[in-house]
């Protein structure tokens, strides 16, 4: 995993890879991994944390601590679980997406001809999945935070202006310079989680000849534990 992803880094980072054709299956993977799906995954977050953010606020009031159900919603929802659903989400539907079958065929050839068509085989379809990808986990993470942060105002404060004051002292506490600097970190480390992960699974089933009956996807079990050793890592840096 760490061997493939530092390749797929080393790749993505280097001009000569951003040729026509790997800026067209980039920009294609973006599209069907991001763009297709952002509308209504948006609207989905927004639902759930719409409710999630109304039990938290009638919860809070019936006890007295309407004044920290703005920080626990954001701190929950926005820092926590919005960025884990959108890496869960992504590997979810783009994760078995990369196909290497056909690249090993070719690399395990002898011929010096075959492994330069296996890796550029390789550079066109790891690469732009890799980044199309970590970008969808980016993006997805990035927009429904904002939408929830705009609902979070509205459940709080109403669609009055008077609140914005009180609103933007709270949220920027929150949002001190490390706690944002982690944010951003932890999503990019979900982000390449989700690209490297199941594409180093199905490369390394291939490579010792695995096969599998389980339909579960090649590097679930794998993925999830980094998922949540990141998550962990992240509340344990801040919270302790």
């Amino acid at each position: 995993m760490v061997y493939l992803g530092a390749v797929a880094l080393v790749m993505a980072f280097s001009p000569s890879t951003y040729n026509r054709t790997n800026r067209l299956a980039t920009s294609r993977y973006i599209y069907t991994s991001t763009w297709q799906v952002l509308p209504w995954f948006t609207l989905l977050a927004a639902l759930v944390s719409l409710v999630l953010i109304r039990v938290v606020v009638v919860t809070s009031q019936s006890y007295g601590l309407s004044r920290y159900a703005l920080e626990m919603v954001v701190r929950v929802l926005v820092l926590e679980l919005i960025p884990l659903t959108a890496a869960m989400f992504v590997a979810l539907r783009a994760g078995l997406a990369f196909n290497a079958g056909d690249a090993l065929a070719l690399a395990a050839a002898s011929t010096p001809a075959r492994s330069r068509q296996a890796q550029n085989r390789l550079r066109q379809d790891l690469v732009p999945q890799v980044i199309a990808n970590a970008f969808a986990v980016l993006s997805l993470a990035m927009v429904s935070s904002v939408i929830v942060l705009v609902l979070a105002y509205t459940s709080v404060y109403g669609f009055s202006p008077w609140g914005l004051g009180d609103y933007t002292r709270t949220v920027g506490r929150i949002f001190n310079p490390a706690v944002t600097v982690g944010f951003v970190l932890k999503t990019v480390f979900f982000g390449l989680s989700v690209a490297v992960i199941p594409s180093a699974a199905i490369l390394e089933a291939h490579r010792y000849g695995r096969t599998s009956s389980s339909t579960v996807q090649p590097g679930a079990v794998r993925l999830l534990f980094v998922l949540l050793l990141i998550e962990a890592g992240s509340l344990a840096v801040k919270y302790i």
